[in-house]
């Protein structure tokens, strides 16, 4: 049964609103089609024929002439609806977090998505999935950090990281250290084609070893070039031999060389009084971090070293120098 029809009255100011409303290409049909009942309502025409003009049920043209009758263009707007309850709230996150601080379970080395859902037991492991998304937490990655424990750390860093910031005027700054046992591996390389026709590069897991070079490199800071010489090993001798070399390189210079804290870069007194242009920087303790030719090191890896193959000693060496030109130009 219909109930009784309102009788619709419309401010000059509501028509223009739904009149421009009808004329919108952007509006949406829902909207059109109340803004039609309510006009036509206020034209005098009777619900049936609303209905049938505007293409909806006797009801829908009932519900919206009472709906504005009541409230105005506020009754047009959809009423907020409660929706489903949400099966998991802030606590069921706050469970889950509580629970990322305690041990896995034991024999388990880390958290996963199905241990955490068993161990809450009314979670799905979906949601825990989700929930761990939405906070960026990764339970497989790993981060490895190292403290120092050097008592004389910041004034260390201070004494390094000045010399990177406002080196001494007319004076060289340059980052020494040692990049020990490079390989020399030969493996197969080559290009592997699979079944449905993808093909890839990559090396065989087997090689043959031809020896290994240790790699004694200096940056210079003001302008990255490598000074860089190959040795046998990493004694004192072949250290201070290569620092012999990084000398000549700048006769008549001052220089401060930025060293970790290895036993051989330590205890030179000796070398350092026959050349008093030269004065050692030390890292703080498991900080080598702090100098930068490990940085250069690790773009030697990754430019140079990583996937090559090399039939002996000789061509390894002449690689790495092959890279250390191109680098410095």
């Amino acid at each position: 049964m219909i109930p009784e029809a309102r009788e619709v009255h419309l401010s000059r100011k509501d028509r223009k609103v739904l009149e421009a409303c009808c004329r919108s290409p952007v509006t949406l049909q829902r909207d059109l089609k109340r803004a039609r009942i309510v006009l036509l309502a206020a034209d005098g025409c009777s619900t049936r024929s609303i209905a049938k003009e505007v293409g909806v049920q006797p009801r829908i043209v009932s519900l919206w002439r009472h709906r504005y009758a009541d409230h105005g263009l506020d009754g047009l707007q959809d009423k907020p609806r409660p929706g489903k309850q949400p099966i998991y709230t802030k606590a069921t996150d706050k469970r889950i977090l509580k629970l990322l601080d305690k041990p896995p379970p034991q024999g388990f080395a880390r958290w996963t998505g199905p241990l955490l859902a068993e161990a809450l037991g009314d979670v799905d492991v979906q949601y825990v999935w989700r929930f761990l998304r939405s906070h960026k937490i990764d339970l497989a990655a790993r981060k490895s950090w190292c403290e120092s424990n050097d008592p004389n750390f910041t004034a260390k860093a201070a004494d390094v990281v000045g010399l990177y910031v406002a080196p001494p005027a007319k004076a060289i700054v340059l980052c020494v250290d040692e990049k020990p046992s490079i390989q020399a591996l030969e493996r197969a390389q080559g290009y592997l084609k699979l079944p449905n026709g993808r093909a890839l590069t990559g090396q065989s897991h087997d090689y043959k070893r031809h020896g290994t070079t240790t790699l004694f490199a200096a940056l210079e800071v003001a302008t990255g070039k490598i000074i860089a010489t190959h040795s046998k090993r990493r004694r004192r001798v072949e250290f201070l031999d290569f620092m012999n070399s990084v000398t000549a390189a700048f006769p008549s210079r001052k220089l401060h060389v930025i060293l970790d804290n290895l036993n051989t870069h330590k205890k030179n007194e000796h070398w350092l009084k026959a050349h008093p242009n030269v004065q050692f920087h030390f890292t703080p303790t498991s900080a080598s971090w702090l100098n930068q030719v490990e940085v250069w090191f690790s773009i030697l890896q990754g430019q140079s070293l990583s996937g090559t193959s090399f039939t002996s000693l000789k061509q390894l060496q002449e690689h790495i120098d092959a890279y250390v030109n191109a680098y410095n130009d």
